[in-house]
């Protein structure tokens, strides 16, 4: 399999975090990169990496916590992706998987992929009870709002004038559902389609 790409994926939680540091050292020619949450498998990078390799490809990940942090999505990419000719190197744990791979290879797999899944299940679980926590000492409030009561005025009238959702969210650096977001919370604005 020595004879295809060397594809990197690397993947962090938030767009502050780096990811420099994942594949450090490795040569790749090609990188792929996701700045979000690793809880499914729905992320633009990982959709693309993919759809790019090819048989002969090896793709290194740093983690297997880093490609899924669910134990079943992660042995269907692992096993999709050696069915079709493609290594899978995580270089944290040091194993690499051809799809020839025996029974140990496999337990390693499931064990570390499930530590994995553990791992994500305790992070929400334990976030959960602080935001209980914060809530009943009175200091948690949520999210700050994106944008200031005049903009949310602004925002409502500009819709109601007929200007679409998406230039409006652009004009305010928002996302589109922000937008909507913002006219379901109006129940006096009157929305145009």
């Amino acid at each position: 399999m020595a004879n295809g790409q060397q594809v990197g994926y690397v993947r962090v939680s938030s767009a502050e975090q780096n990811s420099q540091r994942q594949l450090e050292g490795i040569h790749l020619d090609k990188v792929f990169e996701d700045k979000v949450s690793g809880k499914d498998t729905s992320r633009p990078g990982l959709t693309a990496c993919l759809g790019h390799l090819r048989e002969g490809d090896t793709l290194n990940v740093h983690s297997m916590d880093r490609m899924a942090r669910n134990l079943d999505d992660l042995r269907k990419m692992v096993k999709e992706l050696t069915a079709k000719g493609v290594a899978v190197r995580f270089v944290k744990e040091g194993l690499t998987f051809t799809g020839d791979d025996g029974p140990m290879a496999n337990l390693l797999l499931s064990m570390l992929g499930a530590v994995a899944e553990f791992e994500r299940s305790l992070i929400r679980e334990r976030q959960l009870e602080g935001i209980a926590l914060a809530k009943a000492a009175g200091v948690y409030k949520g999210r700050k709002p994106t944008l200031t009561d005049a903009q949310m005025s602004e925002l409502r009238g500009r819709v109601r004038a007929g200007e679409t959702k998406v230039s409006v969210a652009k004009a305010f650096g928002v996302s589109r559902e922000t937008v909507y977001q913002y006219l379901r919370s109006d129940t006096t604005a009157v929305v145009a389609i």
